[in-house]
């Protein structure tokens, strides 16, 4: 069984947390980015890893930009990780 990607992770969360804070349902958010519902879903699982492209789309239709969607990712493995420390 393979280790999970703590950045994986941290994005995940993160998008999971944005998405329901601006009231965006998966479906919704892949309507507004051009995405598949199921593909949404596979990026909160931590189960895809997005491209640059999906990342700064995704962080537009979330209103915040990609640095700041990337800085808070940062943030999350930073606090996951010291957790386990």
């Amino acid at each position: 069984m393979s280790r999970s990607d703590p950045y994986i992770d941290s994005f995940a969360e993160v998008l999971r947390q944005q998405r329901e804070a601006q009231g965006f349902s998966q479906e919704s958010l892949a309507l507004a980015v051009g995405l598949d519902r199921t593909f949404i879903s596979l990026l909160e699982r931590g189960r895809r890893k997005p491209s640059y492209d999906t990342l700064v789309r995704i962080s537009k239709a979330l209103n915040m930009k990609p640095e700041d969607f990337v800085a808070e990712c940062g943030r999350g493995y930073l606090t996951a990780h010291s957790k386990k420390h």
